[in-house]
């Protein structure tokens, strides 16, 4: 990659990481709220379910950035699985008791930016290339209408 598609690479990632960031401080205290008046061991309050909301409080205005700045569906999925993954891999880890609440939320995150960096280098082109281009191939044909039949 040349210089100016490293700028915008890295653009790119940056861009997403503050939207999760922003998300993450917005939205996970709301989630915190909604469910302190649940059984502290029940299934809401569990390890895994709170770091797969904390992954959607990043991932949705990641997703919304993503969208707004012209990706299609198929990155923004793609680089939103890769913020899930992150987590999930490590479950066996915690049910073997090999990982505790900590090491999963701190490894958890780790991941999830390693395995979105890859997802970014798999689609070089789609994050190196300035956002117009983005818009270009999200635009859909144009419709067209469809005449009534003549039945006369």
């Amino acid at each position: 990659m040349r210089v100016r598609e490293v700028r915008r690479f890295a653009r790119h990632y940056g861009e997403m990481v503050l939207a999760m960031v922003l998300g993450m401080m917005a939205l996970h205290p709301l989630w915190a709220l909604a469910v302190s008046g649940t059984d502290p061991r029940g299934v809401l309050r569990s390890v895994e379910v709170d770091s797969l909301a904390m992954a959607t409080t990043m991932a949705v205005p990641m997703a919304a950035w993503m969208r707004f700045r012209g990706h299609s569906w198929r990155p923004v999925l793609e680089m939103s699985g890769a913020m899930y993954a992150g987590f999930v891999v490590l479950f066996p880890l915690v049910w073997g008791g090999l990982l505790g609440e900590d090491g999963l939320m701190v490894g958890g995150h780790v991941l999830m930016f390693l395995l979105m960096f890859l997802a970014m280098l798999w689609r070089r082109e789609e994050y190196a290339g300035p956002h117009a281009d983005h818009h270009r191939s999200t635009r859909r044909a144009p419709s067209r209408a469809v005449e009534p039949a003549d039945l006369g």
